[in-house]
Protein backbone atom coordinates (compact mmCIF):
# COMPACT_ATOMS: atom_id res chain seq x y z
CA UNK A 1 0.00 0.00 0.00
CA UNK A 2 1.28 3.50 -0.85
CA UNK A 3 1.04 5.73 2.20
CA UNK A 4 1.94 9.31 3.10
CA UNK A 5 2.74 10.57 6.57
CA UNK A 6 1.83 14.21 7.27
CA UNK A 7 2.86 16.12 10.40
CA UNK A 8 1.67 19.69 10.99
CA UNK A 9 2.87 22.15 13.61
CA UNK A 10 4.46 19.58 15.92
CA UNK A 11 6.01 20.78 19.16
CA UNK A 12 7.81 18.97 21.97
CA UNK A 13 9.71 19.78 25.13
CA UNK A 14 10.63 18.72 28.64
CA UNK A 15 8.98 20.99 31.21
CA UNK A 16 9.84 24.56 30.25
CA UNK A 17 12.60 23.43 27.89
CA UNK A 18 11.43 23.56 24.27
CA UNK A 19 12.98 21.02 21.90
CA UNK A 20 11.24 22.10 18.71
CA UNK A 21 8.02 23.78 17.60
CA UNK A 22 6.10 24.45 14.40
CA UNK A 23 7.53 21.35 12.74
CA UNK A 24 5.92 20.42 9.42
CA UNK A 25 6.87 17.22 7.64
CA UNK A 26 5.49 15.27 4.69
CA UNK A 27 6.89 11.80 4.00
CA UNK A 28 5.73 10.38 0.69
CA UNK A 29 6.38 6.88 -0.69
CA UNK A 30 10.04 6.51 -1.62
CA UNK A 31 11.22 9.47 0.51
CA UNK A 32 14.17 8.80 2.81
CA UNK A 33 14.30 11.65 5.32
CA UNK A 34 17.36 11.92 7.56
CA UNK A 35 16.84 13.58 10.96
CA UNK A 36 19.99 15.25 12.26
CA UNK A 37 20.81 17.33 15.32
CA UNK A 38 22.85 17.20 18.50
CA UNK A 39 22.09 14.69 21.25
CA UNK A 40 19.06 15.94 23.14
CA UNK A 41 17.61 17.92 20.22
CA UNK A 42 14.52 15.67 20.14
CA UNK A 43 15.18 13.31 17.22
CA UNK A 44 14.04 10.15 19.03
CA UNK A 45 11.15 12.08 20.58
CA UNK A 46 10.01 13.14 17.11
CA UNK A 47 10.14 9.56 15.83
CA UNK A 48 8.03 8.37 18.76
CA UNK A 49 5.52 11.16 18.06
CA UNK A 50 5.28 10.15 14.41
CA UNK A 51 4.76 6.55 15.54
CA UNK A 52 1.97 7.60 17.90
CA UNK A 53 3.83 6.38 20.97
CA UNK A 54 4.00 9.78 22.70
CA UNK A 55 1.63 12.73 22.32
CA UNK A 56 2.82 15.95 20.76
CA UNK A 57 2.71 19.11 22.87
CA UNK A 58 1.08 20.73 19.86
CA UNK A 59 0.24 19.80 16.28
CA UNK A 60 -1.11 16.74 14.49
CA UNK A 61 0.10 13.58 12.76
CA UNK A 62 -2.01 11.75 10.21
CA UNK A 63 -1.63 8.90 7.76
CA UNK A 64 -3.11 8.74 4.30
CA UNK A 65 -4.78 6.29 4.05
CA UNK A 66 -5.58 5.94 7.77
CA UNK A 67 -5.33 2.13 7.57
CA UNK A 68 -1.63 2.27 6.63
CA UNK A 69 0.90 0.79 9.04
CA UNK A 70 3.88 2.48 10.69
CA UNK A 71 6.91 0.54 11.84
CA UNK A 72 9.03 2.15 14.55
CA UNK A 73 12.35 0.46 15.36
CA UNK A 74 14.01 2.03 18.43
CA UNK A 75 17.73 2.52 19.10
CA UNK A 76 18.28 -0.48 21.32
CA UNK A 77 16.51 -3.79 20.61
CA UNK A 78 14.52 -4.44 23.76
CA UNK A 79 15.14 -7.98 24.95
CA UNK A 80 12.17 -9.24 26.93
CA UNK A 81 13.01 -12.09 29.33
CA UNK A 82 11.67 -15.37 27.99
CA UNK A 83 11.10 -14.02 24.47
CA UNK A 84 12.55 -16.18 21.71
CA UNK A 85 14.19 -14.86 18.56
CA UNK A 86 11.10 -15.94 16.61
CA UNK A 87 8.78 -14.07 18.99
CA UNK A 88 11.06 -11.02 18.86
CA UNK A 89 10.86 -10.99 15.05
CA UNK A 90 7.08 -11.35 15.15
CA UNK A 91 6.78 -8.47 17.60
CA UNK A 92 9.11 -6.11 15.78
CA UNK A 93 7.48 -6.75 12.40
CA UNK A 94 4.03 -6.03 13.84
CA UNK A 95 2.84 -9.54 13.02
CA UNK A 96 2.40 -10.51 16.69
CA UNK A 97 0.01 -7.60 17.36
CA UNK A 98 -1.82 -8.26 14.10
CA UNK A 99 -2.16 -11.93 15.06
CA UNK A 100 -3.74 -10.96 18.38
CA UNK A 101 -6.21 -8.69 16.58
CA UNK A 102 -7.03 -11.46 14.11
CA UNK A 103 -7.54 -14.01 16.90
CA UNK A 104 -9.91 -11.64 18.72
CA UNK A 105 -11.81 -10.89 15.50
CA UNK A 106 -12.06 -14.62 14.73
CA UNK A 107 -13.50 -15.30 18.18
CA UNK A 108 -16.02 -12.47 17.78
CA UNK A 109 -17.01 -13.79 14.35
CA UNK A 110 -17.53 -17.28 15.79
CA UNK A 111 -19.79 -15.84 18.49
CA UNK A 112 -21.76 -13.86 15.90
CA UNK A 113 -21.01 -10.47 17.44
CA UNK A 114 -22.38 -7.39 15.66
CA UNK A 115 -19.96 -5.96 13.11
CA UNK A 116 -17.65 -8.95 13.45
CA UNK A 117 -17.55 -9.54 9.67
CA UNK A 118 -15.97 -6.16 8.96
CA UNK A 119 -13.64 -6.43 11.97
CA UNK A 120 -12.43 -9.85 10.83
CA UNK A 121 -11.87 -8.65 7.26
CA UNK A 122 -9.88 -5.62 8.47
CA UNK A 123 -7.78 -7.72 10.85
CA UNK A 124 -7.07 -10.32 8.19
CA UNK A 125 -6.02 -7.69 5.65
CA UNK A 126 -3.66 -6.15 8.19
CA UNK A 127 -2.13 -9.50 9.13
CA UNK A 128 -1.56 -10.39 5.48
CA UNK A 129 -0.14 -6.94 4.63
CA UNK A 130 2.40 -7.22 7.44
CA UNK A 131 3.54 -10.61 6.14
CA UNK A 132 2.02 -12.84 8.80
CA UNK A 133 1.18 -15.65 6.38
CA UNK A 134 4.78 -16.57 5.57
CA UNK A 135 6.79 -14.93 8.36
CA UNK A 136 8.16 -18.22 9.70
CA UNK A 137 9.49 -19.31 6.31
CA UNK A 138 10.93 -15.89 5.51
CA UNK A 139 12.54 -15.68 8.96
CA UNK A 140 14.48 -18.88 8.35
CA UNK A 141 15.82 -17.53 5.05
CA UNK A 142 16.72 -14.06 6.39
CA UNK A 143 18.42 -15.39 9.50
CA UNK A 144 20.56 -17.64 7.31
CA UNK A 145 21.27 -14.83 4.84
CA UNK A 146 22.61 -12.41 7.47
CA UNK A 147 24.57 -15.07 9.34
CA UNK A 148 22.70 -15.02 12.64
CA UNK A 149 24.08 -18.21 14.15
CA UNK A 150 21.27 -18.64 16.68
CA UNK A 151 18.19 -20.87 16.61
CA UNK A 152 14.84 -19.12 16.26
CA UNK A 153 13.77 -20.79 19.50
CA UNK A 154 16.77 -19.38 21.40
CA UNK A 155 15.99 -16.69 24.02
CA UNK A 156 16.93 -13.17 22.96
CA UNK A 157 18.55 -12.56 26.34
CA UNK A 158 21.11 -15.27 25.58
CA UNK A 159 22.42 -13.53 22.44
CA UNK A 160 25.68 -11.61 22.33
CA UNK A 161 25.67 -7.93 21.37
CA UNK A 162 26.61 -8.79 17.81
CA UNK A 163 23.91 -11.45 17.55
CA UNK A 164 21.30 -9.05 18.95
CA UNK A 165 22.31 -6.51 16.30
CA UNK A 166 21.81 -9.15 13.60
CA UNK A 167 18.41 -10.05 15.07
CA UNK A 168 17.45 -6.37 14.90
CA UNK A 169 18.58 -6.30 11.28
CA UNK A 170 16.52 -9.42 10.54
CA UNK A 171 13.40 -7.80 12.02
CA UNK A 172 13.89 -4.84 9.71
CA UNK A 173 14.43 -6.95 6.60
CA UNK A 174 11.30 -8.95 7.40
CA UNK A 175 9.10 -5.89 7.96
CA UNK A 176 6.41 -4.88 5.49
CA UNK A 177 5.27 -1.56 6.93
CA UNK A 178 3.92 1.29 4.84
CA UNK A 179 6.09 3.85 6.65
CA UNK A 180 9.40 3.09 8.41
CA UNK A 181 10.76 5.08 11.37
CA UNK A 182 14.31 3.95 12.12
CA UNK A 183 16.24 5.18 15.16
CA UNK A 184 19.98 4.53 14.81
CA UNK A 185 19.59 1.39 12.66
CA UNK A 186 23.35 1.31 11.96
CA UNK A 187 24.39 0.84 15.61
CA UNK A 188 26.47 -2.30 16.19
CA UNK A 189 26.24 -3.41 12.55
CA UNK A 190 29.37 -4.74 10.88
CA UNK A 191 30.45 -3.57 7.43
CA UNK A 192 28.48 -6.32 5.70
CA UNK A 193 25.38 -5.44 7.70
CA UNK A 194 25.75 -1.76 6.84
CA UNK A 195 25.90 -2.55 3.15
CA UNK A 196 22.83 -4.80 3.44
CA UNK A 197 20.95 -2.08 5.34
CA UNK A 198 21.88 0.49 2.70
CA UNK A 199 20.48 -1.71 -0.06
CA UNK A 200 17.30 -2.33 1.93
CA UNK A 201 16.65 1.38 2.52
CA UNK A 202 17.54 2.31 -1.07
CA UNK A 203 15.10 -0.28 -2.45
CA UNK A 204 12.21 0.60 -0.13
CA UNK A 205 9.10 1.92 -1.82
CA UNK A 206 7.73 3.01 1.54
CA UNK A 207 8.46 6.42 3.03
CA UNK A 208 11.26 6.34 5.60
CA UNK A 209 12.39 8.67 8.38
CA UNK A 210 15.68 7.72 9.99
CA UNK A 211 18.10 8.94 12.61
CA UNK A 212 21.72 7.96 12.14
CA UNK A 213 25.11 9.32 13.11
CA UNK A 214 26.88 7.17 10.52
CA UNK A 215 27.98 9.84 8.05
CA UNK A 216 28.68 7.43 5.21
CA UNK A 217 25.29 5.73 5.65
CA UNK A 218 23.53 9.12 5.52
CA UNK A 219 25.49 10.09 2.42
CA UNK A 220 24.45 6.89 0.64
CA UNK A 221 20.76 6.74 1.58
CA UNK A 222 18.88 9.94 2.44
CA UNK A 223 17.09 12.03 -0.16
CA UNK A 224 16.26 14.89 2.21
CA UNK A 225 17.55 16.17 5.55
CA UNK A 226 15.57 17.73 8.41
CA UNK A 227 17.77 19.45 10.98
CA UNK A 228 16.59 20.01 14.55
CA UNK A 229 18.71 22.99 15.55
CA UNK A 230 18.49 23.11 19.34
CA UNK A 231 20.75 26.15 19.67
CA UNK A 232 18.71 28.30 17.28
CA UNK A 233 15.37 26.71 18.26
CA UNK A 234 14.67 26.16 14.57
CA UNK A 235 13.67 23.31 12.29
CA UNK A 236 15.18 23.42 8.83
CA UNK A 237 14.55 21.23 5.81
CA UNK A 238 17.19 20.70 3.13
CA UNK A 239 16.46 19.14 -0.23
CA UNK A 240 18.95 16.74 -1.76
CA UNK A 241 21.21 14.27 -0.02
CA UNK A 242 23.49 14.53 2.98
CA UNK A 243 26.43 16.08 1.10
CA UNK A 244 24.12 18.78 -0.27
CA UNK A 245 22.82 19.40 3.25
CA UNK A 246 26.33 19.99 4.59
CA UNK A 247 27.04 22.51 1.84
CA UNK A 248 23.68 24.29 2.14
CA UNK A 249 23.93 24.42 5.95
CA UNK A 250 27.36 26.04 5.76
CA UNK A 251 26.12 28.60 3.22
CA UNK A 252 23.00 29.32 5.31
CA UNK A 253 25.06 29.82 8.48
CA UNK A 254 27.47 32.11 6.68
CA UNK A 255 24.63 34.18 5.24
CA UNK A 256 22.91 34.40 8.63
CA UNK A 257 26.12 35.68 10.20
CA UNK A 258 26.68 38.14 7.34
CA UNK A 259 23.10 39.46 7.61
CA UNK A 260 23.46 39.94 11.33
CA UNK A 261 26.86 41.62 10.99
CA UNK A 262 25.44 44.00 8.35
CA UNK A 263 22.47 44.81 10.59
CA UNK A 264 24.68 45.26 13.66
CA UNK A 265 27.11 47.52 11.75
CA UNK A 266 24.26 49.64 10.35
CA UNK A 267 22.61 49.99 13.74
CA UNK A 268 25.90 50.82 15.46
CA UNK A 269 26.65 53.48 12.82
CA UNK A 270 23.21 55.06 13.19
CA UNK A 271 23.42 54.97 16.98
CA UNK A 272 26.83 56.66 16.84
CA UNK A 273 25.40 59.32 14.51
CA UNK A 274 22.44 59.85 16.83
CA UNK A 275 24.77 60.25 19.81
CA UNK A 276 26.84 62.83 17.93
CA UNK A 277 23.73 64.74 16.86
CA UNK A 278 22.38 64.77 20.41
CA UNK A 279 25.79 65.92 21.64
CA UNK A 280 25.85 68.77 19.11
CA UNK A 281 22.30 69.67 20.07
CA UNK A 282 23.18 69.77 23.77
CA UNK A 283 26.24 71.93 23.04
CA UNK A 284 24.03 74.27 21.06
CA UNK A 285 21.61 74.59 23.98
CA UNK A 286 24.49 75.29 26.39
CA UNK A 287 25.92 77.91 24.04
CA UNK A 288 22.51 79.52 23.68
CA UNK A 289 22.13 79.75 27.46
CA UNK A 290 25.66 81.05 27.97
CA UNK A 291 25.05 83.82 25.44
CA UNK A 292 21.47 84.54 26.49
CA UNK A 293 22.41 88.12 27.51
CA UNK A 294 23.71 88.81 24.04
CA UNK A 295 21.62 91.57 22.46
CA UNK A 296 22.41 90.25 18.99
CA UNK A 297 18.97 88.99 17.91
CA UNK A 298 20.37 87.59 14.67
CA UNK A 299 22.96 85.53 16.55
CA UNK A 300 20.40 84.15 18.98
CA UNK A 301 18.10 83.20 16.13
CA UNK A 302 20.94 81.48 14.26
CA UNK A 303 21.99 79.46 17.30
CA UNK A 304 18.38 78.48 18.03
CA UNK A 305 17.79 77.34 14.46
CA UNK A 306 21.05 75.34 14.43
CA UNK A 307 20.09 73.61 17.67
CA UNK A 308 16.62 72.75 16.33
CA UNK A 309 18.16 71.36 13.14
CA UNK A 310 20.45 69.09 15.15
CA UNK A 311 17.49 67.93 17.25
CA UNK A 312 15.50 67.19 14.08
CA UNK A 313 18.42 65.25 12.63
CA UNK A 314 18.72 63.24 15.84
CA UNK A 315 15.01 62.41 15.76
CA UNK A 316 15.29 61.43 12.09
CA UNK A 317 18.23 59.12 12.85
CA UNK A 318 16.30 57.54 15.74
CA UNK A 319 13.37 56.87 13.41
CA UNK A 320 15.78 55.19 10.97
CA UNK A 321 16.95 52.94 13.81
CA UNK A 322 13.36 52.08 14.72
CA UNK A 323 12.55 51.19 11.11
CA UNK A 324 15.46 48.78 10.75
CA UNK A 325 14.41 45.17 10.24
CA UNK A 326 15.77 43.48 13.34
CA UNK A 327 18.07 40.53 12.63
CA UNK A 328 18.62 38.26 15.61
CA UNK A 329 22.20 37.27 16.26
CA UNK A 330 22.74 33.59 15.40
CA UNK A 331 23.19 31.80 18.68
CA UNK A 332 26.54 30.10 18.99
CA UNK A 333 26.11 26.34 18.86
CA UNK A 334 27.17 24.41 21.92
CA UNK A 335 30.42 22.71 21.06
CA UNK A 336 32.02 19.73 22.73
CA UNK A 337 35.73 20.42 23.13
CA UNK A 338 37.24 17.29 24.53
CA UNK A 339 40.71 16.00 25.20
CA UNK A 340 41.98 12.72 26.57
CA UNK A 341 44.11 13.07 29.68
CA UNK A 342 47.37 11.16 29.44
CA UNK A 343 48.79 9.09 32.30
CA UNK A 344 52.54 8.44 32.56
CA UNK A 345 53.56 5.97 29.89
CA UNK A 346 53.34 2.27 30.59
CA UNK A 347 56.04 -0.31 29.97
CA UNK A 348 57.13 -1.11 26.44
CA UNK A 349 54.81 -4.14 26.26
CA UNK A 350 51.19 -3.17 26.98
CA UNK A 351 49.34 -6.49 26.56
CA UNK A 352 50.09 -9.97 25.27
CA UNK A 353 48.26 -13.16 24.35
CA UNK A 354 50.26 -16.39 23.98
CA UNK A 355 48.40 -19.33 22.43
CA UNK A 356 45.18 -17.95 23.93
CA UNK A 357 41.94 -19.81 23.21
CA UNK A 358 38.59 -18.51 24.44
CA UNK A 359 35.43 -20.60 24.24
CA UNK A 360 31.75 -19.88 24.58
CA UNK A 361 29.84 -23.10 24.08
CA UNK A 362 30.55 -24.36 20.55
CA UNK A 363 32.15 -21.04 19.54
CA UNK A 364 35.86 -20.44 20.05
CA UNK A 365 38.47 -17.80 19.30
CA UNK A 366 42.10 -18.72 18.88
CA UNK A 367 44.72 -19.77 19.41
CA UNK A 368 45.80 -16.11 19.37
CA UNK A 369 49.39 -14.88 19.61
CA UNK A 370 49.36 -11.11 19.86
CA UNK A 371 51.51 -8.41 21.40
CA UNK A 372 50.44 -4.77 21.75
CA UNK A 373 53.33 -2.38 22.34
CA UNK A 374 53.45 1.12 23.79
CA UNK A 375 51.95 3.75 21.43
CA UNK A 376 50.49 1.13 19.06
CA UNK A 377 47.30 2.44 17.50
CA UNK A 378 45.30 -0.65 16.57
CA UNK A 379 42.04 -0.76 14.59
CA UNK A 380 40.09 -4.00 15.07
CA UNK A 381 37.35 -4.98 12.62
CA UNK A 382 35.29 -8.08 11.94
CA UNK A 383 31.75 -9.31 11.52
CA UNK A 384 29.22 -9.11 14.34
CA UNK A 385 29.74 -11.98 16.71
CA UNK A 386 33.26 -12.68 15.42
CA UNK A 387 34.74 -12.06 18.86
CA UNK A 388 36.11 -8.50 18.81
CA UNK A 389 34.79 -7.62 22.28
CA UNK A 390 35.99 -11.02 23.57
CA UNK A 391 39.45 -10.24 22.21
CA UNK A 392 39.45 -6.90 24.04
CA UNK A 393 38.33 -8.56 27.28
CA UNK A 394 41.19 -11.07 27.01
CA UNK A 395 43.77 -8.37 26.30
CA UNK A 396 42.57 -6.36 29.32
CA UNK A 397 42.66 -9.42 31.59
CA UNK A 398 38.91 -9.46 32.21
CA UNK A 399 38.39 -12.89 30.71
CA UNK A 400 40.89 -15.68 31.40
CA UNK A 401 41.67 -17.77 28.32
CA UNK A 402 40.60 -21.41 28.41
CA UNK A 403 44.01 -22.25 27.01
CA UNK A 404 47.25 -20.29 26.78
CA UNK A 405 48.23 -17.13 28.64
CA UNK A 406 47.26 -13.45 28.78
CA UNK A 407 49.18 -10.65 30.49
CA UNK A 408 48.71 -6.91 30.94
CA UNK A 409 51.94 -4.91 31.03
CA UNK A 410 53.28 -2.87 33.92
CA UNK A 411 52.02 0.65 34.54
CA UNK A 412 49.01 0.25 32.23
CA UNK A 413 46.12 2.62 33.07
CA UNK A 414 43.03 1.69 31.07
CA UNK A 415 40.37 4.11 29.91
CA UNK A 416 37.40 2.52 28.16
CA UNK A 417 34.18 3.21 26.35
CA UNK A 418 32.58 -0.23 26.13
CA UNK A 419 30.02 -1.26 23.56
CA UNK A 420 27.20 -1.66 26.11
CA UNK A 421 27.95 1.73 27.75
CA UNK A 422 27.69 -0.20 31.00
CA UNK A 423 29.83 2.07 33.19
CA UNK A 424 26.93 4.44 33.91
CA UNK A 425 23.92 2.17 33.84
CA UNK A 426 22.74 1.79 37.44
CA UNK A 427 20.06 3.39 39.59
CA UNK A 428 22.54 5.80 41.16
CA UNK A 429 22.42 9.46 40.13
CA UNK A 430 24.90 10.21 37.36
CA UNK A 431 26.63 12.81 39.53
CA UNK A 432 27.26 10.26 42.29
CA UNK A 433 28.26 7.48 39.89
CA UNK A 434 30.74 9.76 38.13
CA UNK A 435 32.12 11.17 41.40
CA UNK A 436 32.83 7.61 42.58
CA UNK A 437 35.18 7.21 39.60
CA UNK A 438 37.13 10.38 40.51
CA UNK A 439 36.97 10.43 44.33
CA UNK A 440 39.51 13.24 44.66
CA UNK A 441 37.42 15.66 42.61
CA UNK A 442 35.18 18.23 44.35
CA UNK A 443 31.51 17.97 43.41
CA UNK A 444 31.58 21.40 41.78
CA UNK A 445 34.38 20.32 39.42
CA UNK A 446 32.50 17.14 38.51
CA UNK A 447 29.43 19.22 37.64
CA UNK A 448 31.53 21.62 35.57
CA UNK A 449 33.16 18.84 33.58
CA UNK A 450 29.87 17.05 32.89
CA UNK A 451 28.33 20.35 31.79
CA UNK A 452 31.13 20.71 29.21
CA UNK A 453 29.89 17.42 27.77
CA UNK A 454 26.30 18.66 27.60
CA UNK A 455 25.22 16.96 30.83
CA UNK A 456 23.71 19.74 32.91
CA UNK A 457 21.65 19.82 36.11
CA UNK A 458 18.69 18.13 34.43
CA UNK A 459 20.91 15.14 33.62
CA UNK A 460 23.33 14.73 36.51
CA UNK A 461 20.70 14.27 39.21
CA UNK A 462 18.82 11.59 37.26
CA UNK A 463 19.50 7.87 37.74
CA UNK A 464 22.23 6.97 35.27
CA UNK A 465 20.16 4.19 33.71
CA UNK A 466 17.45 6.70 32.68
CA UNK A 467 19.87 8.59 30.45
CA UNK A 468 19.83 8.07 26.71
CA UNK A 469 22.61 5.97 25.14
CA UNK A 470 24.13 9.14 23.72
CA UNK A 471 24.16 10.81 27.13
CA UNK A 472 25.81 7.74 28.72
CA UNK A 473 28.43 7.83 25.96
CA UNK A 474 29.16 11.48 26.71
CA UNK A 475 29.59 10.63 30.40
CA UNK A 476 32.10 7.91 29.48
CA UNK A 477 34.02 10.37 27.29
CA UNK A 478 34.03 12.92 30.12
CA UNK A 479 35.66 10.32 32.35
CA UNK A 480 38.46 9.91 29.80
CA UNK A 481 39.12 13.62 30.15
CA UNK A 482 39.01 13.44 33.96
CA UNK A 483 41.31 10.47 34.47
CA UNK A 484 44.73 10.05 32.95
CA UNK A 485 44.96 6.93 30.76
CA UNK A 486 47.73 5.38 28.70
CA UNK A 487 45.71 2.54 27.14
CA UNK A 488 42.55 3.80 25.47
CA UNK A 489 39.97 1.16 24.52
CA UNK A 490 37.03 2.27 22.37
CA UNK A 491 34.42 -0.34 21.40
CA UNK A 492 32.07 1.16 18.79
CA UNK A 493 32.50 4.68 20.25
CA UNK A 494 30.41 6.43 17.59
CA UNK A 495 27.24 4.52 18.47
CA UNK A 496 24.65 7.02 19.79
CA UNK A 497 27.00 10.01 19.50
CA UNK A 498 25.86 13.02 17.50
CA UNK A 499 27.89 14.18 14.51
CA UNK A 500 29.68 17.13 16.18
CA UNK A 501 30.72 14.89 19.10
CA UNK A 502 32.10 12.26 16.69
CA UNK A 503 34.21 14.91 14.99
CA UNK A 504 35.47 16.13 18.37
CA UNK A 505 36.37 12.57 19.37
CA UNK A 506 38.33 12.14 16.14
CA UNK A 507 40.16 15.39 16.89
CA UNK A 508 40.97 14.26 20.44
CA UNK A 509 42.30 10.93 19.14
CA UNK A 510 44.64 12.80 16.79
CA UNK A 511 46.42 14.40 19.75
CA UNK A 512 46.34 11.36 22.06
CA UNK A 513 49.85 9.92 22.45
CA UNK A 514 49.19 6.66 24.32
CA UNK A 515 48.18 3.21 23.13
CA UNK A 516 44.85 2.86 21.33
CA UNK A 517 42.60 -0.14 20.70
CA UNK A 518 39.74 0.93 18.44
CA UNK A 519 36.82 -1.28 17.42
CA UNK A 520 34.55 0.48 14.95
CA UNK A 521 32.54 -0.06 11.79
CA UNK A 522 32.23 3.68 11.17
CA UNK A 523 33.84 3.91 7.76
CA UNK A 524 34.63 7.60 7.99
CA UNK A 525 36.21 7.20 11.42
CA UNK A 526 38.38 4.38 10.08
CA UNK A 527 39.60 6.80 7.41
CA UNK A 528 39.96 9.78 9.76
CA UNK A 529 41.80 8.22 12.70
CA UNK A 530 45.50 7.46 12.26
CA UNK A 531 46.33 3.85 13.17
CA UNK A 532 49.59 1.93 12.98
CA UNK A 533 48.11 -1.58 12.86
CA UNK A 534 44.91 -3.19 11.60
CA UNK A 535 43.57 -6.49 12.91
CA UNK A 536 40.62 -8.45 11.57
CA UNK A 537 38.77 -11.10 13.58
CA UNK A 538 37.47 -13.75 11.20
CA UNK A 539 36.55 -17.44 11.47
CA UNK A 540 37.86 -17.71 15.02
CA UNK A 541 41.23 -16.21 14.09
CA UNK A 542 42.92 -12.83 14.53
CA UNK A 543 44.63 -11.75 11.31
CA UNK A 544 46.97 -8.76 10.99
CA UNK A 545 46.31 -6.90 7.76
Amino acid sequence: MSATLVAKGLAAGHGERVLFSGLDLVVAPGDVVGLVGVNGAGKSTLLRMLAGQVPATDGTVRLSPPTATIGYLPQEPDRIPGESVQAFLARRTGVAAAQRELDAATEALTEGAAGSDDAYSTALDRWLALGGADLAERAEDVVTEIGLDAALEQPMTSLSGGQAARAGMASLLLSRYDVFLLDEPTNDLDLGGLERLERFVAELRAGTVLVSHDREFLARTVTRVVELDLAQQQVRSFGGGYAAYLEEREVARRHAREQYDEYADTRASLEARARSQRSWMEKGVKNARRKASDNDKVGRKFRSEATEKQAAKARQTERLIERLDVVEEPRKEWELRMSIAAAPRSGSVVATLHGAVLRRGPWSLGPVDLQVDWADRVAITGANGAGKSTLLAALLGRVAPDEGRAALGSGVVVGEVDQARGLFFGGEALLDAFAAQVPDWPTAEVRTLLAKFGLVAAHVLRPADTLSPGERTRAALALLQARGVNLLVLDEPTNHLDLPAIEQLESALASYTGTLLLVTHDRRMLDAVHVTRRLRVIDGRVVEL
